[in-house]
């Protein structure tokens, strides 16, 4: 065992527990729920938390756990496929421009700087307009929202590493451009990468929940962690725990990706 070896951290470890079980509980949902999370019942409506219903029932009889159970999947389903695309369109854009330099590096990073100068919300409540309403226009308003971050880091990275010793000798050698960006310098810069990744999918939950709060995400009848808080706020009186159970689930999700992300960068960075 190598002692100098950085063990997990405390916070990586807390994400990692945070993130699994509401990972497991969304794949839970594809083969059982406690009920049809899309069956109402007027008997059954504003029914406290209790041993029937977990986390209650809202102004439909919906049971609240079976609707978080499954808007679980499908948001943390939009939170990775934005975020992996965008990972590997900004990454390769970042390592080429950053790799070759000169007057193509500067102009495809003001376009980037262009972009991130708008507000995200409003980026994407744009580009949501102009294609329409559901949750593939979402995500494609989200990938082009979440580019310019990892072609910074990526490009950044690639500067940094593209004057030292060892790229040098693989170009002596005789290795082409691809082989120096994707197997030299590619692994290096792949921890900061991967960190980014992880806390981005933090911020891809978050956008798709205000998104689906403000009726431009998942519609209905598919349950959405944002549009449950968006219903659940005219009955915060007498149902509060229709807006505390997804608020709770997001506020975790999110915390457990932020820690999940800052271990990895404590890790290897």
């Amino acid at each position: 065992m190598n002692p100098h070896k950085k063990k997990w951290s405390v916070d990586f470890k807390i994400g990692l527990v945070l993130v699994s079980a509401i990972v497991l509980l969304s794949l839970v949902s594809f083969v059982y729920t406690p009920y049809d999370y899309t069956a109402t019942d007027g008997t059954r409506k504003f029914l406290a938390p209790g041993l029937k219903h977990l986390l209650g029932t809202d102004n439909l009889g919906h049971d609240v756990f079976s609707r978080i159970m499954v808007g679980g999947r499908y948001t943390l389903l939009m939170a990775v496929s934005t975020v992996a695309s965008s990972a590997l369109i900004g990454s390769i854009l970042g390592l080429i421009v950053g790799y070759v330099g000169g007057i193509a590096s500067q102009i495809v990073m003001r376009i980037m700087d262009a972009l991130s100068s708008f507000p995200g919300i409003l980026l994407a409540l744009v580009m949501v307009s102009i294609l329409s309403v559901g949750p593939f226009s979402l995500v494609f308003a989200l990938i082009i929202l979440f580019i310019p971050g990892f072609t910074r880091i990526a490009r950044n990275g690639m500067r940094q590493y593209k004057s030292r010793d060892f790229v040098a000798t693989a170009s002596i050698m005789g290795a082409s451009h691809l082989r120096i960006i994707f197997v030299h310098i590619l692994p290096n810069v792949l921890p900061t990468l991967l960190s980014a990744l992880v806390i981005g999918l933090s911020n891809a939950i978050l956008a798709e929940v205000a998104m689906s709060y403000l009726g431009l995400g998942i519609q209905p009848p598919i349950p959405s962690w944002g549009r449950m808080l968006a219903e659940a706020q005219n009955y915060l009186f007498n149902a509060v725990w229709c807006a505390v159970a997804p608020g709770v689930i997001i506020v975790l999700v999110v915390m457990g990706f932020q820690f999940l992300g800052e271990g990895i960068r404590k890790r290897y960075c």
